[in-house]
């Protein structure tokens, strides 16, 4: 069993969703790995992470739109009976990001994934999507932690017999 940490770095280019499965596929495969498991943590407090649909690009469209929803920018109208609106505090980097850390905190900042034969474990219909919440364009850094088996070389297994 071995082990190793890295980064990965992706532009966005706005809000909305980057599929980052053949990435993720391609570090497993250079880095020699055959299975185990890879935890996926995003470093920053305004994007996420999550496994969606890979087939409609409506899914991701509709996601999109239904965060908007519920994390409206500026200010949002309490639960109560009298539907108060409450103005943001923070808002110092501009008006998408405080709406951007609530988004954050309700999605995943981590996952963890199973891989064997070298590509993560998923659904016929599934992707791993990085998910801007801010409007520009911003470099994002993934931290990736592997654990698992090294593919064997058939040197090693021809000298061994």
């Amino acid at each position: 069993m071995e082990q190793i940490f890295s980064k990965l770095e992706f532009l966005t280019y706005g809000q909305g969703l980057i599929n980052i499965t053949s990435d993720l596929n391609l570090f497993i495969e250079k880095n020699n790995f055959h299975s185990g498991i890879l935890n996926l943590t995003s470093l920053h407090t305004s994007c996420s992470l999550t496994i969606n649909e890979n087939a409609d690009p409506n899914v991701l469209r509709d996601l999109k739109k239904y965060l908007e929803s519920i994390v409206p920018y500026d200010s949002y109208l309490t639960l109560s009976k009298n539907r108060e609106e409450i103005s943001y505090k923070h808002y110092q980097e501009g008006a998408d990001d405080m709406p951007a850390h609530i988004k954050t905190s309700l999605t995943n900042t981590c996952l963890s994934l199973s891989f064997q034969d070298s590509k993560i474990i998923l659904g016929t219909w599934q992707a791993v999507y990085l998910w801007e919440h801010r409007f520009d364009q911003k470099k994002r850094i993934l931290n990736l932690h592997i654990v698992g088996e090294k593919k064997q070389n058939i040197y090693n297994v021809i000298e061994s017999n």
